[in-house]
């Protein structure tokens, strides 16, 4: 549910009018839906968190998953989780290994051995690298991070389903080879953020 204090991923007519020129059937979709709104997170380790839950599920049971975590205890920051042990998280319906990443993180977080605001002034690549080599972590959940909290322009997924599946519905395909994948993501750049709006949108239609 969005609150009055939502904020949403920043683009406009600059972005869509240069992807409208480098795709035309992108941009016929784009012209089709209309303008699309992306909820963000600016706080990184919710952004984090959040992330880690939505791994490898649909979005429906990621945010029933958030939605009983925040029930349960309420602030979803550093403090609020280290108060908690992982198996407290687990009830909430994570898997051990993403309580354990979660709570392992907010640890990190509360020791100072790990401070996420740094990313912010760090390019994509050390981002995900920084973030991959924490336990739990993977490329997608960097990247996840990438573009709903840091509001990176030019994040194009090949490990999120969703962005692929809508892909191949967009162009007609049945399936999706990496070469193919890469070529398209060069042709959104550098606005690949707002064509991956635009394609879970599609892959959801």
């Amino acid at each position: 549910m969005l609150s009055e204090s939502t904020t949403f991923f920043q683009y406009g007519e600059i972005e869509i009018t240069a992807l409208r020129g480098a795709d035309p059937v992108l941009g016929a979709a784009m012209d089709r839906i209309g303008f699309l709104k992306r909820p963000t997170t600016p706080d990184l380790f919710k952004a984090l968190a959040q992330a880690v839950v939505g791994q490898l599920i649909s979005v429906k049971a990621a945010q029933s998953v958030w939605e009983r975590m925040v029930a349960r205890f309420g602030r979803i920051d550093p403090p609020s989780i280290t108060a908690q042990s992982p198996e407290e998280l687990r009830a909430c319906g994570l898997t051990m290994k993403k309580a354990a990443c979660i709570y392992r993180t907010a640890c990190r977080m509360e020791s100072g051995e790990l401070d996420l605001d740094e990313l912010a002034l760090l390019p994509d690549t050390e981002v995900v690298r920084r973030l991959t080599s924490l336990d739990g972590i993977g490329v997608w959940t960097a990247e996840m991070l990438l573009l709903h909290a840091l509001e990176r322009p030019d994040v194009v997924s090949w490990g999120d389903v969703a962005i692929r599946r809508g892909m191949m519905k967009l162009y007609g395909l049945d399936g999706l080879t990496k070469k193919e994948f890469d070529r398209y993501r060069e042709l959104y750049s550098p606005y690949g953020s707002v064509a991956s709006i635009y394609l879970w949108e599609i892959s959801y239609e």
